[in-house]
Formats: C-alpha cells, structure tokens, sequence
C-alpha cells in the first residue's frame, strides 16, 4: 500500500504541476481558438495517410469506444476488422492478428506495439499491452500484416499504433469517471494548453476493479503527458513521457467444467501462492520532425525502465532497461513525370533484463532458483518506394532488414548460458487500384521475420534448471487481396489473405509445474478473412459489423498431420445497432461464435460456441457533458472466451468426484452493468 500510496503521490503532484501551468494560460484563450486544431481533421488526415498502404489497415477514432469502460485494448479494438481481442481477466486479453502468437497463453507476441509511433515492445520483441491506457488515446492506428513496414514491423501480425492527444488537438479540460458492477471505479482528469511556440497536454488516470471472478483484483494509475516545441517554422520537436503503476491479482484459467458452470472461481493454488503481475514503469520519448519542403525528416529516441514482480508457480522478479533510437525520412517528387513517394528508416532498440526466479511462498520470494542477465538487440532497417504509372494506380516495392541478438548470462547454472544472431530480410511487393476516390482494390505478397525473445529462449526443462534453448526465428510468405471504401449507405474493410509459415514457434503446457515450452513447428498455414462492415440504414439507424474466418493449421506434419491449430475459432461475428442520433442513443449489440476453438494440437477437444448480448447508452446532458450506460453479457451466459494450448486434452473421470480436466481454460466477462459521465471544457 505505502509503495501505491508514494507513486500515487508523485504522479498526482506531477498532474497537478502541469494542470496549473495549464491554467495559467487561461488568459490567451482567445488565441487558443486560433492555434487548436480539429482532431477530426486530424484523424482524417491520419486515415488517409494509412490508406496509402495497400493491405489492410483501420484508423479507430477514440469516439468509438468513448463511449465504453474501456479498460483494455479488447474493449478499444472490438470492431476493427481482423483483429482478434478476447478477454481473459481484468486488463489480460489475447491480441492477436492473423494468428500472430496464438499459442503464447500470456503476454503477447507477433505484434510490435507502439505509443506515438516508438515502440514499447521489449528490446527483445516481447509485447505487454497493460501499459496503453485506451482512455488517454485519440485513435489507434492497426497496421496488419507488412502493411506495419512504415514502423519498421516485420512480424505475422503487424503493428498497432497508439496515438495520444496533443495541446493542439485535446479539450482544454476533461474530467471522467465510471465504474458499476464488481466494485469498479475507473477517472480521469486532462489538460490541454498550447500558444504559438508550444503546447502541453497531460493526463492522470485511476482504475481499480474487485473483477468479475476471485482473485482478480486490479489497481492502477498511470500518467501521460507531452510538451511540443516550434523551434522554427519547420522544426519542431515533442517529449512524452508515461508513468505507470499496475497491480493486476491472476484467478488464473479453469477446466472445462469450472468454466461453463462457475466461472466466478479462481483455482485454490492461484490463491493460495497470491499469483498476480504488478508492473512499475516510466517511458520517456522524443520525437524531431523536420519539414523539408518535398518531404520530412524524424529522428528521436527513447528510454523505458520496468520493473515486473510477478508471483506464479515461482516468484519472476524482473528489471529491464531498453533505450533505441530511430529515424525516417519521407520524401515525394516526380520521375519521368511520374508521381513518387519514398521511406527510408531504421529503428534501433537496445535492452538488458536481470531476470530472477524464486520459490512462490504464499506470493513472496523463497529460495532462488535463478538468475540471469538477458542482452537483446534488435535493429529494423527499412525502405518503400511508391510509384504511380496512372492516376489510378500505385505500385509499391520495399522491405525490412531484421538484425538481432539475444544473450542469457546464467548465473546460478553456468553451462546453460548462450546466445543465438539473426539476420534476415522480409520484401514486399503490392498495388494499389482506385477507381474512384472513394473505393480501393489492393493485393501485396510479403515475407514476414519473427525473431524470439527470452520468453522462447530462457526455458525449464525436465532437469528443473531455468536457461538458454535454441529456438529458430519464424519466417513466412503471406499474399493479400481486399477492397476498403465506401458507397452510397455501406462503407467496407475486406482483405483475404493466405501465410504460408516455417518454423512457427508454438507453445504448449506441459505439466503443473512447468508453465510452457516453445518448439519450432515445421510447415504451417494461416489463411482467413478480415471484414467490417458499415450500413447507415436511415437517419436514425446505424449497424456496424466486424467477421473474422481463421482457417490456421499444421501442413503435413509428422506428428500432428493437418490438424486444426488451437485456441483461435474458426468464425468470430460481432454487430452493433445504434438507434437515435450524436448525444442520444441506444446500442445493443451481439458477439457470436458459432464453434469454439480447438483446445490441443490432437484436436480431442473443442470448446462450445456461444452468443453473447450487451447494451450501450449515450445521452448529451449539455455541451460537453456526455451521461453513458455499458452494459454486458446480458444473459449472464457462460463460455470458455480463452484457450491455453495443450498437446492432448485430459478429459474428466467421472467416476471420481475430483475434475481431472486439463487446467486451460478462461471464461467470458460475466454479466455487468456500467456507467460514467464525461466533461470537456
């Protein structure tokens, strides 16, 4: 409480600091008027600019999920097409696109996460997503696939860009607070300033929820803030800096059982070893753009300090510090007489970890059972050159140079230290057709490079000595075709895609007390279908629909054949109605999965589908005072919403009273009823 308490302290002093420098400039709000900018125009022009990709890209505006307790990236990200959000528990949510990672049954992995456009991965491409606060964004930007080339991604999945305001582009002020059902509360207070040279935004947030099952408590708080200078006309440059305080209790997952008939639990050993993961982070960035007339030049860099203690079958008790600098250059001409556009850029990122592991004693260190230091380097170079022979039509050719290194010092076992280098390079090539301004046709072949991290690299085998194995960096070929646009009342997102994988890394429990081991499967597929669908089917009515097919699979495998991979269903639809108009409405909506997804390689087991009904409510008090009503899984149903992938799934004895069933499991949000009211002035 004391370590909550100070933190609290510092960040609040730390607000409040910036609120009255904020304040203090109330004076020249009437020149404020004339230096803000439209955010919509903002988001506009960031659409467009993403659109320039030809694959699949979306632009979520912060407006569609204002509206919503948003308390991590699933409620954020629930309707842009091809990605896929499930919930486990509290901010823990599997992040996924295009499989990417499907297998790791926590954190993330196959996706590079950035703030503002500067990576937040780990050095070592590791992703934890608890530390992007969705209600200080103003849009996030999902690049799937190589469309992510533009920050240096080479990944299955892609990147997913989190954008926060601006003093230019935020209220002045704005004060929220929600909460409701299992003792959530959840504020917020931000402040915008800006003048002719400069401009500020910050903002302090607090969430603290009981959570829908047993140990499952959360709190947190987490500063954002950024101070922008003009140094000249064509030269500015920003600071961030981000704050963050996380204490999130893990019930855990259940059996079958447990979860189709009392998802409320947590397991007695989750309990009783007090699991949970308490993150303690500062990030601070920098970012100078430079105008260049034809083109722009942004360079930067960056520094992340974290702090992990994070008590599960043993205590992980972890410090990392990763620093990386980065540059771009956008350039646009004509050649030949022929219209150009042109990036050049590279992205360095360094880190080190002192890895520790100890006996789990009711949540508190034990013995130590191991310590490590990790090195990680990892260095993306990229180019794109986009070239339009006709109007209507734009070639693009590029590719990203991956280089890393990853090293474990093993301190209390010696002989199973190593390191491993890798060097690869991922090209793509696309085109980009538009018949009219506002309809596109796209198609792009890619080759995508995922290197591991020290979560594939420092494992437990049988011998019980935590440390260095060699597993191989994941490569693969993906081909893509889609149309995104909009006609008369539909506006649409499709892309089809096929990825043909080699050496996937595929993860898998393998007893209680060794939590995951990583292999490199042989040839493996990935196709589906990403789409959203918009109809404004009159003046009051709107409905918004995502689908997602995932057709992932094992080709030939010795083992396993042409089984089914697990934990991603096959089909995934969810649809919003909104009735009434801006200020005033109602928004039922449906999330339905016909089959649930296979739990093990074997393909013994699949878990049950399901359809799950909510209900949104938004009405406008008065300018600027939003009242809202977030209401979940009304029919209180229960179903498995997370899968941990197993080899063979153990099935119950029904002829003992004990549940032999494999532990692997997450239920569904359980009913819930929320509100919160929201003010900008």
């Amino acid at each position: 409480m004391n370590r909550i308490s100070h933190f609290a302290r510092g960040a609040s002093a730390l607000a409040l600091l910036c609120l009255s420098a904020a304040a203090l400039a109330e004076e020249a709000e009437a020149d404020r008027a004339t230096i803000i900018v439209n955010a919509q125009t903002v988001a506009d022009d960031a659409r467009a600019a993403v659109e320039k990709r030809p694959g699949g890209v979306d632009v979520v505006e912060a407006s569609a999920f204002a509206d919503k307790v948003a308390v991590n990236l699933r409620d954020a990200l629930a309707f842009s097409p091809g990605v896929y959000t499930q919930p486990r528990f509290g901010q823990e949510v599997r992040l996924s696109i295009r499989g990417s990672g499907l297998s790791r049954g926590f954190h993330m992995r196959g996706l590079t996460l950035l703030q503002d456009g500067i990576p937040i991965n780990l050095a070592d491409d590791n992703g934890d997503f608890q530390e992007l606060d969705p209600q200080v964004f103003e849009r996030i930007e999902v690049y799937r696939g190589a469309n992510a080339l533009r920050f240096g991604g080479s990944t299955l999945g892609g990147a997913i860009n989190a954008v926060t305001p601006t003093g230019r582009t935020a209220p002045r002020f704005e004060l929220r607070v929600d909460g409701g059902s299992y003792g959530t509360v959840r504020t917020k207070a931000a402040a915008a300033f800006a003048d002719a040279r400069g401009d500020a935004y910050v903002a302090l947030t607090t969430d603290r929820s009981d959570g829908d099952r047993d140990h499952a408590k959360r709190d947190a708080i987490r500063f954002n803030g950024n101070v922008g200078l003009r140094l000249t006309d064509a030269i500015e440059t920003r600071f961030y800096a981000t704050i963050s305080h996380i204490d999130q209790d893990l019930p855990g997952s259940l059996t079958l059982a447990q979860a189709l008939s009392t998802p409320k639990l947590s397991l007695p050993a989750n309990i009783a070893m007090d699991q949970e993961r308490d993150v303690d982070s500062v990030r601070l960035q920098n970012r100078t753009t430079v105008d260049l007339g034809s083109g722009r030049l942004s360079f930067g860099g960056f520094f992340n300090a974290k702090k992990l203690f994070h008590p599960i079958f043993q205590v992980l008790d972890q410090k990392s510090n990763d620093r990386g600098v980065f540059a771009s250059l956008d350039l646009a001409g004509e050649l030949g007489g022929l219209p150009w556009e042109a990036t050049l850029g590279t992205q360095a990122r360094f880190g080190t970890v002192a890895a520790k592991q100890f006996v789990n004693v009711a949540g508190r260190r034990g013995a130590p059972t191991a310590d490590q230091r990790q090195t990680a380097r990892t260095i993306n170079s990229y180019g794109e050159l986009q070239l339009r022979p006709i109007e209507p039509l734009t070639l693009i050719a590029g590719g990203v140079y991956t280089s890393g290194e990853r090293r474990i010092v093993n301190r209390l076992a010696p002989a199973r230290s190593g390191e491993a280098d890798f060097d690869a390079f991922a090209p793509k090539l696309g085109l980009l057709y538009a018949p009219s301004a506002a309809v596109q046709l796209f198609a792009n072949v890619s080759r995508s490079v995922e290197l591991p991290g020290f979560n594939e690299l420092s494992q437990t085998p049988n011998t019980g000595l935590p440390g260095f194995t060699p597993v191989g960096a994941q490569k693969a070929w993906t081909v893509e075709i889609g149309t995104r646009g909009r006609h008369g009342i539909a506006a649409w997102d499709i892309s089809f895609y096929r990825a043909d994988l080699k050496g996937e890394m595929l993860q898998y429990a393998v007893s209680p007390i060794i939590p995951a081991a990583t292999f490199n499967a042989g040839r493996t597929r990935h196709q589906g279908i990403e789409a959203g669908l918009d109809l404004q089917l009159g003046a009051l009515i709107r409905l918004r629909q995502v689908y997602q097919y995932n057709d992932f699979r094992f080709r030939d495998d010795a083992v396993y054949a042409d089984n089914r991979l697990p934990v991603i269903p096959r089909h995934q639809y969810r649809a919003e109605l909104r009735l009434g108009f801006e200020g005033l409405n109602l928004t039922p909506n449906v999330e339905w999965v016909p089959e649930g997804a296979w739990a093990d390689y074997r393909n013994t087991l699949r878990a049950p589908g399901y359809a799950t009904i909510g209900l949104g409510a938004e009405a406008r008090l008065a300018p600027g005072v939003t009242l809202f009503l977030d209401a979940r899984n009304l029919t209180g149903k229960k179903a498995v919403g997370d899968i941990s992938a197993l080899v063979a799934y153990a099935p119950d004895n029904r002829a003992t009273p004990a549940d032999e069933g494999s532990v692997a499991f997450y239920p569904i949000e359980r009913r819930a009823f929320y509100g919160g009211l929201r003010m900008t002035f």
